[in-house]
This record gives C-alpha cells, sequence and structure tokens, in this order.
C-alpha cells in the first residue's frame, strides 16, 4: 500500500483515493471499522498527520464517520430495518442510553431492541442509564391513509387492529425497560409511549442524539381481515421502508443538521401536540 513516488498528487489525497477504492469496492464493508491511524500511516509510509487529512476528506464525502473513542468506521449509507440492530447493540454499550421513535407501530424497533435489552438483563452491557420514547399516530380518530381503495375513506376496523398492532410492541418495549429500572439493573431506566394526531408517512429512529434512521412508508395495496371480511386498503407498509443512516460525527455537516432537526422535530411534537398513551 505504498505511495507512487511519481503521482504529483500529494500525498494525503493518494491515501483517500486508495481508502475510497477499498471502500467503494468493499473491501471495508459497510459499518466495518478502518484500521488505526498509526496503522494506516505505517501501511502507506506516511505521517499520521497524512493520514487524518485524508480520513478528513473522506469524511467529507460522506464515505466514513468517526465515533470518539472508538475509531473511524465505513459508513452504512442505506439499510434496510434489520440494519438497526446494530446500531441499537453499539448505542446500548454507552453509558447513557437514548432512543426516540417515531413511526407507524414500533415493530421494527421492537425486533432490533430485544436482543440489546436481553444483554443488559444478563448483565453483559451495563449502562447507566436507559431512555425510550415511543411516539405512534392517535387511532381514536379519523385517518386519511391508511384508507380504503373503493372511496379512499377511513375505516373504524383498521384503526382498532392497528391500535392492537402497535399496543402489542410499543408496551412491550415499554414495559422491558421500565423493568430494568424496577429490578435495579439499570440504575435510571424510563419507557414512555404517546399518541400524536397525525398518521406519519415515514418512520424516523433518534439513538443517543448522535445517530438518525429515516425511512419512508409506500403506500401499498393490501387487503385486509376487518369484521369477516377481505377490505382492500391503501395501507403504509413499514417492513418495505428503507432506512437512510445520518451521523453527528461534524458539526456543520448535512448528517449533523439532520440528526439535529431531527431530534429537534421529535421533541417538538413529544411536549406540545402528542398525549400519553395507557396499555
Amino acid at each position: 500500500m505504498e505511495l507512487d513516488p511519481d503521482d504529483p498528487r500529494p500525498p494525503y489525497q493518494q491515501v483517500a483515493n486508495a481508502l475510497r477504492a477499498a471502500i467503494l469496492t468493499r473491501s471495508f464493508q459497510p459499518g466495518e471499522k478502518l484500521p488505526s491511524g498509526p496503522d494506516l500511516a505505517k501501511r502507506f509510509g506516511v505521517a499520521r498527520m497524512t493520514v487524518q487529512q485524508a480520513i478528513r476528506l473522506l469524511r467529507d464525502e460522506g464515505l466514513v464517520v468517526s465515533r470518539q473513542g472508538s475509531g473511524v468506521y465505513v459508513r452504512e449509507r442505506t439499510e434496510r430495518p434489520v440494519g438497526l440492530r446494530p446500531h441499537l447493540e453499539r448505542a446500548f454499550e454507552e453509558p447513557h442510553v437514548s432512543v426516540d421513535f417515531a413511526g407507524f407501530s414500533g415493530e421494527t424497533l421492537h425486533g432490533a431492541i430485544t436482543e440489546p435489552i436481553d444483554k443488559v438483563r444478563a448483565g453483559r452491557l451495563r449502562p447507566a442509564s436507559i431512555r425510550v420514547r415511543l411516539l405512534v399516530p392517535d387511532t381514536s380518530t379519523p385517518w386519511t391513509l391508511p384508507a380504503r381503495v373503493d372511496d379512499l375513506g377511513d375505516s373504524p376496523a383498521f384503526r382498532e387492529r392497528a391500535a392492537g398492532i402497535s399496543k402489542r410492541h410499543t408496551f412491550a418495549i415499554v414495559d422491558a425497560i421500565n423493568e430494568l429500572g424496577e429490578l435495579r439493573i439499570v440504575e435510571d431506566a424510563h419507557a414512555e409511549v404517546r399518541a400524536f394526531p397525525a398518521v406519519p408517512l415515514f418512520k424516523l429512529y433518534v439513538i443517543n442524539g448522535a445517530e438518525a434512521f429515516f425511512g419512508y412508508y409506500p403506500v401499498t395495496h393490501h387487503a385486509v381481515q376487518l369484521d369477516g371480511e377481505r377490505v382492500p386498503m391503501w395501507d403504509l407498509m413499514g417492513k418495505d421502508a428503507v432506512l437512510f443512516h445520518h451521523a453527528n460525527d461534524e458539526p456543520e455537516s448535512m448528517s449533523a443538521q439532520f440528526v439535529d432537526q431531527s431530534a429537534m422535530w421529535f421533541e417538538s411534537l413529544w411536549t406540545t401536540v402528542a398525549r400519553e398513551l395507557k396499555p
């Protein structure tokens, strides 16, 4: 991996080009940690400052993210919901864990957060505090979407079904997190669900105030069993949502601004129109 002495480009650009090629050809996989600065400097035969300049260039391009005290990682630009799991597990390794979710039912979050909660319960992870907040649509008022296919009308039976699904997943999370606090496994553990008067057309996760995952719900034709009959519905399919990952790694970057604005948007709903939801 030594540099070409005849290459007229500055050494940091050559290092950046080599690392970029390795990332784009998947020699370094999305989410993989890069070798340390001293290791890269030795491999390329350059000063550590040169490596730092190269990493800064790749970070500006959105190819890598730096995590304080951990290292530099290849950015996971586009993730399907299953990709949420490793990020949650890493988040639970921090002393203070926070997860804010806004979306339709919390089903994906329930599946992804179960394993780190089990690790905390078993003593394999030991955060000092955990805070989970979940925002879901109010099922007690009519919706414009999802809607019946025939007349685009609201379906109370569909809302009742959606309420059951949402409560099953969100309150399973709430019970598991609050139990950690009640049993003194975690010094400070609290989770809460609130409903807001709108149906989200996207899902959003803000993790530890440092990462955001955002994905659109595609509208899909879906026949649902309601009151003993199959009713065609225009439904919002969360499992088909591709998640885009943003990290608050550089204060002035677009990703950092997205994380900050996502946290602001969530807080504005949570503290104004959202109301506590009971099981």
